[in-house]
């Protein structure tokens, strides 16, 4: 590592928003061999009932550290302000990007000696965009995985340094599957990092074949369409747990169901041919689907209500 034998530390501006992202921030942030100068995260945001204002996960994690902090609206609007802040902190090594949640321009690409890398949640070219781990649960992939890739002009399509994977379970939801990825990649940065930036590692251009797109989630798309087989409405109340939650209505009052599996057996409780229909099933709260299917629902939260087993919401039904 010729470039580091002085001792002299990488120097990282870091972008990033939610959770996932501080876990990126703080991996920087314990290695010995870098310094994370500035934080470049989206504004405060209104939360709760009393729509107070709340910091990112990363700002909490900057404030921590004493790192100055850029919160703008829009990178594109606001650039002249951002490049000023930018080349206040001094020049910097490299940018680390995970989960920001906005356009980065290329003029802001373009500022590091060397790269600005990306922490993304997927194996691309495989779910490109800004919602890879839901889709990937949705669309019942076998592995997921991070890559550290080089960031471009184009949505995910720069180069790749490092990729591993993880298998994708039957229990897993976007909740679970993010925090697992999010400890992969803040690994992945404190073993690699050093050596992308000495050039030890060296990018690949990502396959022309098997590119997807993750688009952004949508709110409407929670809502359950009973026609599907239960299994791709199981793969929906997990990708879209915990937020913003798979629904359904039942006379006019808005039901989220937080739990749910494809039921491997189909009683006679349930008829194929009666879909969106439920029955008690011995204790069990069962929903018939399309392809007679049946799926079974095992946690829920009327709206306005606390969340509840099927046994509980069954048992309020009855009173």
């Amino acid at each position: 590592m010729s470039q580091l034998i002085n001792n002299a530390k990488i120097r990282v501006v870091f972008f990033g928003t939610p959770v996932f992202a501080a876990f990126q921030l703080q991996a920087l942030i314990a290695m010995p061999t870098t310094q994370v100068i500035a934080v470049i995260t989206q504004p405060d945001r209104p939360s709760g009932r009393g729509q107070k204002l709340h910091a990112s996960a990363v700002k909490e994690v900057a404030l921590t550290h004493n790192i100055p902090i850029l919160q703008p609206r829009s990178l594109k609007k606001e650039l002249d302000s951002v490049m000023e802040f930018a080349r206040a902190t001094g020049p910097w090594d490299i940018g680390v990007v995970a989960a920001y949640g906005l356009i980065i321009p290329q003029a802001i690409l373009d500022l590091p000696k060397k790269h600005c890398l990306n922490v993304h949640g997927s194996l691309l070219p495989r779910w490109r965009g800004a919602a890879p781990i839901q889709r990937s649960i949705m669309a019942g992939d076998a592995e997921t995985g991070i890559c550290l890739m080089g960031m471009e002009a184009g949505l995910d399509t720069g180069p790749v340094f490092v990729r591993e994977a993880v298998a994708i379970t039957s229990a897993d939801t976007t909740g679970s599957l993010s925090e697992t990825l999010a400890k992969l990649g803040a690994k992945l940065l404190q073993r690699d990092l050093s050596a992308i930036f000495t050039d030890e590692i060296k990018s690949e251009p990502q396959p022309e074949s098997g590119v997807t797109y993750a688009e952004k989630i949508l709110k409407t798309e929670g809502q359950i369409d009973w026609q599907k087989p239960a299994s791709d409405i199981e793969r929906l109340v997990r990708g879209l747990s915990p937020a913003p939650g798979a629904f359904t209505e039942v006379n006019g009052q808005r039901i989220k169901i937080l739990h749910a599996c494809a039921a491997a057996d189909s009683p006679e409780a349930i008829s194929p041919s009666n879909i969106g229909v439920s029955a008690n099933y011995q204790g069990r709260l069962l929903v018939s689907c399309g392809s007679h299917t049946v799926l079974e629902i095992l946690q829920l939260q009327p709206a306005g209500s606390k969340k509840m087993t099927a046994q509980e919401f069954q048992r309020g039904i009855k009173q």
